[in-house]
């Protein structure tokens, strides 16, 4: 595993365990934040299976598809922090 991958491993499993949390939270949240949850959800499943797919991958367009996945998951980090805040 590369270090690209390593990192793009590491995001992943931050995001999820974040995630796992927030699911718990938000689903106890106002209605626009369930909105906004429903929207992130959909950004979670397309950077899961992204990586996926990168990860048997090899070669420059690997590198373009991580480059890629690197900025949604931070989006993703991002509107989880937003979210957290607001849940406190």
């Amino acid at each position: 595993m590369n270090a690209r991958s390593e990192r793009i491993e590491t995001m992943l499993q931050r995001l999820r365990t974040e995630r796992d949390e927030l699911r718990v939270r938000a689903h106890l949240a106002k209605a626009e934040m369930k909105e906004e949850w429903d929207k992130l959800e959909d950004k979670w499943e397309d950077l899961e299976g992204r990586a996926k797919a990168a990860a048997v991958e090899a070669g420059e367009a690997s590198k373009d598809v991580g480059s890629a996945l690197e900025v949604l998951g931070d989006e993703l980090s991002q509107a989880y922090r937003r979210i957290r805040n607001r849940l406190q």
